[in-house]
């Protein structure tokens, strides 16, 4: 066989593979267009749904009227724009998973699969629930605090005539409200990958439980600097997000510990290593040592 027909077989499957990974695309890209489409034609109503927080934060303020406003002429649009976006990635999340699996499974083998295929089921469960977690639990102490730099004005008469405080009260934009609100539901929905992402980095290899143990000090600073970035300057929210996000990530430790005994039980099982031994460091620290 010659070099040029070497070349036009080893071609032939690399075009097999971008026509394959096209049509996923597009199927994709068909899914989440006809998903923003449905977000679109009831954009209101999901609106009305992120707006519950803030309707039930100035409800207990005594606060009865809780309608936003448009600063500027397209604002209501971009506000369905932005829903429809959010809201078509959501329902169409499913498919794009699909889309994916379907192209990256011929390549594994049977074991590969069953290792990968629960990761593609945890990590939308994850960020629904820390969707959720946003949703129910962060934003409507968010809102609490922001709502809490109010002012009621106040007139009084003096001898040198009427005098008073101005009011601030909330009057806020639309756009600008739901940015606020979509920026904590992804980025809570983000933070509570993080089981997933570094189980899976443990079973690839790239990560060990005792340098993730090793690595807390600099995971509780970047940990913290999360907090302050994702939460408003709000101590109680800061230290909820710490929290939760520091123990999902003691969490992972543990997943990935459990990754590790696996992979040493098949080891002794083939007699790749002996009773006792370990493929990986001892599974504590020099100062833990007893």
């Amino acid at each position: 066989m010659s070099a040029s027909d070497d070349m036009e077989n080893s071609a032939a499957p690399l075009i097999e593979h971008l026509a394959e990974l096209r049509n996923r695309l597009i199927r994709s890209l068909l899914a989440f267009i006809v998903g923003m489409v449905i977000c679109f034609a009831v954009w209101n109503p999901i609106f009305d749904f992120l707006t519950l927080p803030l309707c039930d934060a100035l409800a207990a303020r005594g606060q009865d009227d809780c309608g936003l406003v448009l600063i500027a002429l397209q604002e209501g649009f971009f506000v369905a724009i932005s829903i429809s976006l959010l809201g078509g990635l959501v329902l169409s999340f499913p498919v794009i998973s699909y889309q994916m699996w379907r192209f990256v499974a011929p390549g594994l083998y049977r074991t590969e699969k069953n290792a990968f295929l629960p990761f593609l089921v945890a990590s939308p469960f994850m960020f629904f629930l820390g969707a959720s977690f946003a949703y129910f639990a962060i934003t409507p102490l968010a809102f609490d605090f922001f709502l809490g730099f109010q002012q009621p004005g106040t007139l009084m008469e003096g001898s040198d005539g009427a005098t008073g405080v101005a009011g601030i009260a909330f009057q806020g934009s639309a756009q600008a409200y739901l940015s606020l609100t979509i920026k904590f539901i992804v980025a809570f929905g983000l933070c509570f990958q993080l089981p997933v992402l570094l189980t899976l980095m443990g079973k690839a290899g790239l990560v060990s439980s005792r340098g993730l143990r090793n690595m807390r000090k600099y995971a509780v600073v970047g940990i913290l600097l999360l907090a302050a970035l994702a939460t408003p300057p709000d101590v109680i929210s800061q230290v909820i997000l710490f929290v939760v996000v520091y123990g999902l990530y003691e969490i992972s430790i543990q997943l990935v510990r459990r990754v590790e005994k696996k992979k040493d039980a098949a080891a002794r099982a083939e007699g790749v290593i002996g009773e006792g031994e370990s493929l990986f460091d001892e599974d504590f620290d020099e100062d833990e040592k007893p």
